[in-house]
């Protein structure tokens, strides 16, 4: 099982945003760096199947999920930085069955699933509890569950830690710890993928780095300092 770019690009109204990227990706857990614009976002939209490439395909585990995204649905999850962008329903046990339904599961056969969810989390007393009065941790938490019930092989979690507290980013971090699939994260702080077993820099679109953890990320925060520091001597000398 593989997350596949065969000569991705990705170039709305004509305008290059991504590619060409062609990488296999069969490792657990994936870290993927690079500043504000570098396309990263893209590139866990992409995986998604949120956005067709312009050139080239993108599969995992042998679907191509812009094209079948029946089968996409059960195959890869995504969760944003902002779990407000994701919920749509009032309750939570609403929110975690709209995704099994739309797979096909027949509501009362989603309400089990869900509870079993929920049951294993230790979440039980959760299902009807509103969305919107979760704190953004618990809420967090609700976008986890409501893509592990879909059973993927892949969750994609675009910038996870941004905006969170200490406690909340360290609990977030133990509940991604015992998951089993494969976990591909976009960051821009390479501090949060150390220990992780392969990680892709991107920089204009284009990857500039692949490789172990370590290597990859001391190049970027080199380069990183270098432009912050030129970017500052820059505005000195102005």
């Amino acid at each position: 099982m593989a997350v596949i770019f065969e000569n991705v690009e990705y170039r709305p109204q004509g305008s290059h945003v991504l590619g060409p990227v062609s990488v296999k990706l069969p490792e657990q857990r994936i870290g993927v760096v690079g500043r504000n614009g570098s396309g990263k976002s893209s590139f866990a939209r992409l995986l998604a199947g949120l956005i067709a490439p312009d050139v080239g395909k993108v599969s995992i585990a042998g679907v191509d999920v812009a094209k079948d995204r029946k089968k996409a649905v059960s195959t890869v999850g995504i969760i944003f930085q902002n779990p407000d962008h994701q919920i749509i329903f009032p309750t939570v046990s609403e929110e975690m069955a709209f995704g099994l339904q739309q797979m096909g599961m027949s509501r009362d056969r989603a309400a089990r699933k869900v509870m079993q969810v929920l049951a294993k989390h230790h979440c039980t007393g959760w299902a009807d509890r509103n969305t919107h009065a979760l704190s953004q941790g618990q809420r967090h938490l609700v976008c986890l569950m409501s893509v592990l019930a879909m059973g993927p092989k892949t969750i994609v979690l675009d910038e996870p830690y941004a905006g969170l507290d200490i406690p909340t980013s360290m609990q977030l971090h133990r509940w991604l710890d015992q998951l089993a699939l494969q976990i591909i994260l976009i960051t821009h702080d390479p501090k949060v993928l150390t220990g992780f077993d392969r990680v892709l820099w991107f920089e204009g679109g284009m990857i500039a780095g692949d490789g172990q953890a370590r290597p990859v990320l001391k190049d970027f925060t080199r380069e990183m300092k270098r432009l912050g520091g030129r970017d500052a001597g820059a505005d000195t000398s102005a």
